[in-house]
């Protein structure tokens, strides 16, 4: 252990390139939060990236690389152009670079690595949370795999092209054309201004090793039945072949083993959970779960897992109004729209503790769900959510353009026609990120379109998203343009409160779906020395000082119990922070003021949950 814990340290600082040395220096001229003025390049995020699937052994490869951005015609580079701090986006302050790239440039990354002596005879993969957007990946000179995609995690078995001793190189290959091209990128454009922000380029999310067997357990989808207090467990292997291997499933309560299960590998095995205790917000019991993986009586693999019980669905309450039910039983859902963004690392939280932070203050102050508005976060932040009891609405990041809309929701059936290839790379990327965020059960919405950006072919998007995971619900259009599909009608409205008009708007759209108020709110307080920019800092109402705020927060919010009374099942209130240049959060940018008192908050937000 103690020969492990000495490699890791030095995977972790890295390996200078032959005559280059440079300290690493957070770059100047915005904001920081307090986590990210505690960045070290030798502990950047150290903690295991993939709570839902744990292994014992792996190695971190988040720390200082060589980088180098070349025009997209060249060769890989032969000198670099200094460190860049891993998993920090270039134009982050973290990354120690903090520079912009263009649809003509590729980011190159470099270092060396050594494999644990005790790997040997072991099959290395190489994983990566998140790269936006193409990545290519070579392994001492040899390219091992290729990935698109800005928001789900992707690997390599790199096996085949180590060195049998010595130091091994990676090099990476990034193209990103942000809002250039037509792939989904959340609210990234190459100009920001307004609700628009700063472009995401290259490595985001942890960087890791890890040794398998030639057969191992490549992924578990786990979905819960209360109602027949069953567990369903697909364990896929790294390989499709099935002859003599055994998986066995171990569910526990604390040390208390719960259920069991044995079958083979690459199909489904069912639990039987007994008298289940039930995740919500007020009691978010996790199972742990034990999987492992013999042949012929031989164990080659073995991950820890979770899983809670829990059932999301659409049922009519006796005052004939379709609501959100949550273990069968209706829940008034109250969240908070959460873009996670941060002033330092962009689309990277500075530390495990700052993820959680945004969590915990929102639901501090009265909120039983986030709405994660246009972006993917890392398995960790949903692990968080998890843990704490909170409800998840998942938007897919817009890309492309925006079809007519014409606010502040659409009831007239507006889309736009997509390319063939940019339809295929939306479809693509949607379901690699619903398979990789699958496993969380705080995650109870899945959303497809947001205020017709990107908007196309809804009714069939929607449609295949409610078939492929009938555990979930999915989210008409949000904000409009609506259409006859999904589960709920999502109406947006500035400040608002408001909701779906069910005297004036097509009968169609809105019979048997949920009415949601998916965004309101967004007062604005701006707070000197918290600001990301000097001037051009807005609110969709901005006032002077906390009570202001406060008090004109009441009264939006004292509105709502009566369109509860009328029908209403979720509202969202934007914003957890502020972001660049809006300041409508409930805390600033870097997260150092708290706006509103989060006790005066909750007692505000209690009145909804009695309805």
């Amino acid at each position: 252990m103690m020969r492990l814990n000495v490699i890791l340290l030095i995977l972790t600082i890295g390996i200078s390139t032959p005559g280059y040395t440079q300290e690493w220096k957070a770059k100047e001229g915005h904001i920081m939060s307090k986590w990210a003025k505690e960045v070290n390049p030798e502990t950047v995020l150290p903690e295991y990236p993939r709570p839902q699937m744990k292994r014992e052994q792996w190695v971190n490869l988040n720390g200082l690389w060589d980088y180098a951005i070349v025009k997209n015609d060249l060769e890989r580079p032969e000198n670099y152009d200094g460190k860049i701090l891993v998993p920090f986006a270039i134009e982050s302050a973290l990354s120690g670079v903090k520079e912009r790239v263009s649809d003509k440039d590729l980011v190159w990354y470099r270092r060396s690595f050594n494999i644990p002596a005790g790997w040997k005879g072991k099959d290395v993969l190489l994983h990566f949370g998140a790269v936006d957007w193409e990545t290519t990946v070579y392994i001492n000179g040899i390219q091992v795999g290729s990935h698109q995609g800005g928001y789900d995690p992707f690997s390599f078995d790199i096996s085949g092209a180590l060195k049998k001793s010595g130091p091994q190189e990676i090099t990476i290959s990034v193209w990103d054309p942000t809002s250039n091209g037509t792939q989904p990128r959340g609210k990234q454009v190459t100009k920001p201004n307004g609700i628009w922000y700063t472009p995401v380029t290259g490595i985001w999310q942890t960087v890791w090793l890890e040794p398998v067997s030639s057969q191992a357990i490549a992924s578990l989808k786990i979905t819960p039945d209360i109602d027949r207090e069953t567990l369903t467990v697909f364990t896929k292997g790294k390989r499709m072949e099935t002859t003599g291997y055994l998986v066995k499933l171990v569910a526990l309560d604390g040390k208390k083993k719960v259920a069991t299960a044995e079958g083979n590998l690459n199909g489904p095995l069912t639990l039987k959970v007994e008298n289940p205790k039930l995740w919500s917000p007020d009691m978010p019991f996790l199972y742990d779960l034990e999987v492992s993986l013999t042949k012929n009586g031989k164990a080659i693999d073995k991950v820890s897992s979770y899983f809670a019980m829990r059932k999301i669905s659409l049922d009519k309450t006796q005052d004939g109004h379709e609501r959100l039910f949550l273990n069968n039983k209706p829940l008034f859902q109250y969240g908070t729209l959460d873009q996670g963004w941060w002033p330092g690392g962009l689309y990277t939280a500075p530390s495990d503790e700052a993820l959680k932070y945004d969590i915990e203050i929102t639901k501090r102050s009265g909120f039983n769900m986030i709405r994660k508005h246009v972006k993917v976060e890392s398995a960790r932040w949903y692990y968080h959510c998890d843990q704490l009891g909170m409800l998840v609405w998942q938007d897919m990041p817009n890309g492309d353009k925006s079809a007519d809309w014409r606010g502040p929701s659409g009831y007239d059936g507006r889309e736009m026609n997509r390319s063939a290839q940019s339809a295929h790379q939306f479809r693509k990327e949607w379901k690699a990120i619903i398979d990789a965020n699958y496993h969380f059960p705080s995650i109870v919405m899945w959303v497809p379109f947001n205020e017709a950006w990107g908007q196309f072919n809804t009714v069939e998007i929607i449609n295949w998203t409610m078939d492929y995971d009938p555990s979930r619900l999915v989210n008409g259009p949000s904000g409009g343009n609506f259409f006859p599909a999904g589960h709920t009608v999502d109406q947006h409205q500035y400040p608002g409160p408001a909701m779906p008009d069910v005297n004036i708007h097509a009968p169609n759209i809105i019979e048997g779906r949920a009415l949601i108020l998916g965004e309101f709110g967004g007062l604005g307080l701006p707070i000197k020395d918290h600001l990301w920019q000097k001037d051009r800092n807005w609110g969709y109402r901005n006032y002077g000082d906390k009570d202001e705020l406060i008090g004109n927060y009441k009264k939006l919010v004292d509105r709502i119990p009566d369109l509860i009374r009328k029908g209403l099942a979720a509202a969202i209130y934007t914003q957890t922070t502020d972001v660049e240049g809006e300041v409508n959060g409930l805390m600033t940018y870097d997260r150092a003021v708290i706006k509103m008192d989060v006790g005066k908050t909750k007692e505000i937000s209690a009145q909804l949950f009695n309805q």
